[in-house]
């Protein structure tokens, strides 16, 4: 079976991790900080924050910026339930924003309507969580020069995007947000196994997300409400939780980022080459917008015209041809978790359409090219 998508482990990543076997520190050591540094080199920002994995990495973000009970956050509806669940653990009520069909990205359009409405009816939004679906970024800058209007901070769920550039700018640097999110789990660009990050350029967030990510407890003396006690001292200040990286998961994280730049030009050069085969009027991949670098760490495709007969024998037939077709995401408002808040089919129909229409296809650096034209040969051979 050809996966949609599958991590690139070499020798240097295994004597990596081996080293840390090796040494005193398994756990909390210096991998963790190394790591963090070299996503701030990498991703040009100021901070950064390793926790265990992506969703823990929302969660905190979501608490750093003080959401809690009664406040409204929104997102799109085309993502995996971790980019709306992370509001539902602080509290807050989650509500979603419909997508660009052509990109399938939050779409600037529908946001602008919905915020208008929502100033009206004094129901503005706390935090407003765009994902850049497939390693493409959104309209940041669009984004953010509607959150100085309406006073909404802005988490980028870049779980897809490490790598992906933004105006040549590298995603991560929040030149459009106050916090970003990556994702290291074993499908995505690169890996530690399990794991994710948040980057931020606000001092006073990342140290609220460093306390978080460890139960809370600090043991410098300014955060602490009295002299230390000795140098074995520690307080609790706020309740956090254990979302802490192992060191063995950094220095796996730390190896892989020195091949992200080969990883994601090799998924590009496949992207380029799926696009040139891809010659069938029903189906087109997702839209490249100018101006944005994709990571691609999905390679997503739509029938042109949307059926659910046809989307689902199409899914089918790849995997009996030992291909594992997929489709990302099934839309969260229509998940029954979500539906027995109130969300129902019809309430974000660009979403459903394109959930009714898009296949990933595999794209990964270990795909070859022989397998990319066995791929595009059968799904015409599907479709025709």
């Amino acid at each position: 079976m050809i996966p949609y998508g599958k991590q690139d482990i070499d020798q240097k990543d295994i004597e990596a991790v081996i080293d840390v076997l090796k040494s005193d520190w398994l756990t909390q050591g210096p991998k963790v900080p190394e790591f963090e540094q070299s996503i701030i080199n990498y991703a040009r920002c100021k901070h950064a924050v390793a926790v265990n994995s992506a969703t823990s990495a929302l969660h905190v973000a979501c608490l750093s910026l003080g959401v809690t009970d009664g406040d409204l956050v929104w997102t799109s509806p085309i993502s995996f339930v971790a980019s709306s669940n992370c509001a539902l653990y602080c509290g807050a009520t989650i509500d979603f924003v419909d997508i660009n069909l052509s990109t399938g990205n939050m779409c600037t359009l529908e946001l602008e309507k919905k915020l208008i409405v929502a100033k009206e009816n004094k129901q503005l939004p706390k935090v407003v969580i765009p994902v850049h679906l497939a390693g493409q970024s959104c309209d940041m800058q669009r984004i953010y020069a509607l959150s100085l209007e309406y006073g909404f901070a802005i988490i980028e769920d870049a779980s897809h995007a490490i790598g992906a550039k933004y105006q040549n700018e590298p995603v991560g640097s929040c030149q459009y947000s106050d916090i970003c999110v990556f994702s290291f789990h074993p499908v995505k660009i690169i890996t530690s196994a399990e794991g994710g990050m948040a980057t931020t350029n606000d001092p006073i967030l990342a140290r609220k997300m460093q306390l978080l990510r460890s139960h809370g407890v600090t043991s410098v003396d300014t955060e602490m409400t009295e002299p230390s006690q000795g140098p074995w001292y520690y307080q609790q200040v706020s309740l956090g939780f254990n979302y802490r990286m192992t060191d063995i998961h950094a220095a796996l994280g730390l190896s892989q980022l020195q091949k992200v730049d080969t990883f994601i030009a090799k998924r590009n050069q496949l992207a380029s080459l799926y696009n040139d085969l891809l010659n069938d009027t029903l189906i087109a991949p997702l839209f490249l917008v100018e101006g944005t670098y994709s990571a691609y760490h999905l390679f997503v495709v739509q029938l042109t015209v949307p059926c659910k007969a046809k989307h689902r024998e199409l899914v089918t037939q790849l995997r009996r041809h030992n291909i594992m077709g997929h489709v990302h995401y099934i839309p969260i408002h229509l998940q029954p978790y979500y539906q027995a808040m109130g969300f129902k089919s019809g309430d974000f129909p660009n979403a459903e359409r394109y959930y009714e229409s898009a296949v990933t296809l595999p794209l990964h650096p270990g795909l070859t090219i022989e397998q990319v034209q066995y791929v595009v040969d059968t799904v015409h051979d599907i479709l025709s």
